[in-house]
């Protein structure tokens, strides 16, 4: 726990509660890695759909149904849990539902025709939502970890421990899968084993924040009397007083929806496109977590020092330069380039959306904001994953427009990004 001095948390913290914190990310890290980026991504569309032209599509519609989900429901979850001082409580029950949903995906390769199709689509929603939930909870409990000099660092400790957790749920259900095709066992075998291994880290990993994260907060008076959905029209209506807060949700809007893009499609593109087998694609995502975790770690302590802002713009550029790059290439080792710079920028530009919420979030509102900021990065998740599988079928299939198309979010965010003023909109969540 040296990554970081006892100055960048808050009076009172201990080290032990940020490292049962990080578990969190760490724990459900293995979802996204294994789940929606490397394995089941790519089976869905080649083994479920039978790589029809419409598989990445409907791959993107379930996802955007997940989030639409959170996006609507969220924030009033979040306002709720402030009221009553229950992140912690409602983060255990999420979690539950997420590995039980997550486990259930192991049925889906044992069946065939539309039922299995539909029966998949469903079981993604249900992990997706949840999982959701838990990552919006988690990140509300950083303002009261971290000091605002110092909260690039924690949020850069915690996604980079993610990315470790991402690494070794990836790395068992890598070696289990080169395991099974060294003797011929196919796609429709090793899939619903890869999906057991990833609910079980994210369970058992989740247990150790549980155990050493504190619910700090008391329950509150403010609004308790006219519900959660009512604190939140209120939010909304004072955005004015948050404006700066408010650009930030929507340049999360825009960028967050291209690293929704490489987060759900990346496996799919490297296999559909550069021609990929499912091993090299697992050990492709492996090293973009590598990278993924230092970006995360470096850019952690180069925000704090450099500027929140300024740091996010340098990983939006990176990002242009991925689609670019990607959209061009047509051999494995070109595409390597292309995953390594999108790891380093993913983990960086993760790392600062979280840290500029926190310091941009009212104290006493904080699950309220985090729960916004999820709906904004929700509502990318559907805009940039649907937009590329739309785009994808209108073309015929042709992928490399699709991920072209894709700069056009990362150059709106660098847009949006130019009004937000950091000092302002930190003394503004102060004052309420």
């Amino acid at each position: 726990m040296a990554l970081f001095p006892q100055s960048a948390l808050q009076p009172g913290v201990r080290k032990r509660e940020v490292f049962g914190w990080a578990m969190y990310d760490f724990a459900n890290s293995g979802y996204t890695t294994v789940v929606i980026t490397a394995v089941f991504a790519a089976y869905f569309v080649g083994g479920i759909a039978k790589g029809a032209p419409w598989g990445a599509f409907a791959w993107t519609v379930a996802l955007s149904i997940s989030y639409a989900i959170v996006m609507l429901t969220m924030p009033a979850i979040g306002a709720w849990a402030d009221l009553r001082a229950a992140k912690k409580r409602v983060l255990v029950i999420v979690t539950v539902a997420c590995v039980a949903g997550t486990a259930a995906l192991a049925l889906t390769p044992r069946l065939v025709g539309p039922f299995a199709v539909a029966l998949a689509m469903a079981l993604v929603i249900v992990s997706n939502t949840f999982y959701s939930y838990g990552e919006s909870l988690t990140g509300a409990f950083l303002p009261e970890l971290a000091t605002a000099d110092g909260m690039g660092k924690v949020s850069g400790w915690g996604w980079g421990f993610g990315y470790l957790g991402g690494m070794l749920a990836l790395g068992l259900c890598l070696a289990y899968v080169l395991w099974s095709q060294a003797r011929g066992l196919p796609a429709s075998h090793f899939v619903p084993v890869t999906m057991l291994i990833t609910a079980a880290l994210y369970g058992a990993a989740a247990c150790v924040t549980f155990a050493l994260l504190p619910e700090r907060a008391l329950p509150q008076q403010r609004g308790a009397e006219q519900g959660a959905w009512q604190q939140l029209r209120d939010t909304f209506r004072e955005a004015r007083a948050y404006r700066d807060f408010m650009w930030l949700l929507a340049c999360t809007v825009c960028y967050q929806g291209g690293v929704a893009v490489a987060i759900t499609l990346a496996a799919i593109y490297a296999e559909q496109v550069i021609g990929f087998v499912p091993s090299e694609t697992m050990v492709l995502i492996f090293v973009l977590n590598i990278a993924a975790a230092l970006g995360a770690f470096g850019f952690g302590y180069l925000q704090d020092r450099i500027g929140h802002r300024r740091s996010l713009a340098g990983t939006l550029v990176a990002w242009i330069a991925v689609c670019l790059i990607a959209a061009s290439v047509s051999t494995k080792g070109g595409f390597w380039w292309a995953a390594t710079i999108a790891g380093l920028a993913m983990g960086s530009s993760q790392s600062a959306g979280r840290a500029m919420t926190g310091i941009l979030a009212p104290p006493r509102q904080l699950a309220e904001f985090f729960g916004l900021w999820t709906f904004a990065t929700r509502l990318a998740s559907i805009v940039g994953p649907l937009s590329y599988g739309a785009i994808t079928w209108a073309t015929g299939g042709n992928q490399r427009i699709a991920i072209l198309s894709t700069t056009v979010l990362f150059v709106a965010g660098l847009l949006l990004l130019l009004p937000i003023d950091m000092r302002r909109g930190r003394e503004a969540a102060l004052r309420a």
